[in-house]
């Protein structure tokens, strides 16, 4: 690489260094603030994801490949890393209170959650498979730790062993997938990729890898069948942190599989097929089993699994219309569930989690207005128009019956009626019972301030989703 090289190389991954090197800041200044306040840890946080972003924007102009052909700045990673600075800016006001509740304020906290951050811009980014690890890597270990967070409780500490273990697991699966492609086609980079498995009929070990990969990558976000650490890590977890994985690290998945199945191995139409059972299977289980659900975390953790069936289906279309779509679901999720979460999290008080679905009975008698913001999410979850939740599932509704795939949409229409009733569930509780005791919500301006935000894109999204369907068509790859 030469020195011209080198420095288009750290021009196109400055965001990433801001924020690594804001992080390494971090550690070391955080242990000079005196106990007391920890806001300044939130507010430097938040800095240096300001600063990111600003990066990320001046940079936006042009397609800049980087490090040999395992790195790229294009307009589809620029999409993904502002859904990913949206979830961590939100995930870091809504810890304040909280973060001081749980006594988990420190420095560690922000820093990982950083760390975190910058595993999954380099995924949005990554162009070979090798890079791919790394940001894994980097975005799985810090959420292993933070979702043990709460060292005092046992929940916790079980949820993230479960979590290392199937991690470790998924980890493992990918890297075996990788270690076939690279013996089978002499490289790991996704453009060479393309070209290898260009022939017909594609070679069965070449297939049996891309079943490794896939397996690998639908752990990260929670799908059929590895799924099975998601409702304990989700119950278990700091709720922050629950929230900040159901949206960031999920994204961050989606943007890879997007990039490897969409663009490499489009002609493995035989993964198509394994995909779609995927998706149909993922979607119901966990509309199914949310039905039985009495923890508000683990309803919301079966949720998050039946969402990610719904946004599979939109790889299973593929084409511009189909990764739009499901760049398009996966920013107005991020807007509902980051909100919807919060809820819970101002509920966090005191002694009093929220964490049962009964704690919410007659809500809406005592809070109103905090009533009609869980109304307001829960019904976009549910997908009720005219909510931006709607629009989310018809856009990829839509792309699926373009390719023809007019019995997968049925089904996931079906599946969707069945979800809606658990988010119903949940809303007559608040609306249909009497209060069954008093409480009041750890409501700090913060907080506040998160909530009007996510409920205002919810709506905003709704009315006006043709816009930024339309930003995420101009971000396919650059396009």
């Amino acid at each position: 690489m030469t020195a011209a090289e080198l420095f288009q190389s750290v021009l196109a991954s400055l965001p990433e260094i801001a924020v690594v090197t804001g992080a390494c800041i971090l550690l070391i200044v955080g242990q000079l603030v005196p106990k007391g306040q920890e806001f300044f840890h939130v507010w430097a946080s938040v800095a240096v994801v300001l600063i990111a972003a600003l990066l990320t924007l001046m940079l936006a102009g042009e397609v800049r490949p980087a490090y040999t052909g395992m790195f790229i700045a294009d307009r589809f990673a620029v999409f993904f890393k502002f859904v990913f600075y949206l979830a961590t800016v939100l995930t870091f006001l809504l810890s304040r209170k909280y973060a001081d509740i749980e006594g988990i304020g420190s420095s560690e906290y922000y820093v990982l959650l950083l760390f975190a951050l910058s595993g999954m811009m380099i995924l949005a980014s990554a162009t070979d498979l090798l890079s791919i690890y790394v940001g894994l890597e980097l975005m799985v270990l810090c959420t292993y730790v933070l979702t043990g967070f709460l060292r005092g409780e046992r929940r916790s500490n079980e949820a993230a062993l479960k979590y290392v273990i199937l991690g470790a697991a998924s980890t493992g699966i990918f890297l075996y997938g990788v270690s076939l492609v690279y013996g089978l086609t002499g490289t790991t980079q996704l453009d060479a990729m393309a070209a290898a498995v260009s022939g017909d009929p594609l070679d069965p070990g070449l297939l049996l890898a891309v079943v490794f990969i896939v397996a690998g990558l639908v752990f990260k976000v929670g799908a059929v069948p590895f799924h099975m650490w998601v409702p304990d890590v989700y119950e278990g977890a700091p709720t922050t942190i629950t929230a900040f994985m159901s949206v960031g690290p999920k994204a961050a998945g989606f943007a890879v599989i997007l990039r490897v199945f969409l663009n490499p191995l489009v002609a493995a139409s035989e993964v198509w097929i394994i995909v779609a059972v995927i998706a149909v299977v993922t979607m119901a289980l966990g509309s199914f089993v949310a039905l039985v659900q009495d923890n508000f975390k683990r309803v919301l953790a079966y949720s998050s699994i039946a969402h990610a069936g719904f946004a599979i289906l939109g790889v299973v279309a593929g084409g511009q219309d189909g990764i739009a779509s499901v760049m398009f679901y996966l920013l107005i999720y991020a807007f509902m569930n980051l909100g919807i979460f919060g809820t819970v999290i101002m509920m966090r008080n005191g002694d009093f989690s929220g964490e049962v679905i009964e704690d919410y009975a007659g809500f809406a008698k005592s809070h109103p207005g905090l009533a009609f913001l869980m109304l307001l999410f829960l019904f976009s979850l549910a997908g009720i128009p005219p909510t931006a939740g709607f629009f989310a599932k018809f856009y990829v509704l839509v792309a699926l019956v373009e390719q023809g795939f007019v019995l997968l949409a049925v089904i996931a229409v079906l599946l969707s009626a069945v979800a809606a009733y658990f988010y119903i569930r949940i809303v007559m509780v608040i609306y249909m019972r009497e209060p069954e005791r008093t409480f009041e919500p750890a409501l700090t301006p913060l907080v506040r301030a998160t909530l009007a935000f996510t409920a205002a894109g919810t709506i905003g999204i709704g009315l006006f989703p043709a816009w930024f369907l339309g930003l995420a068509q101009r971000s396919v790859f650059g396009g």
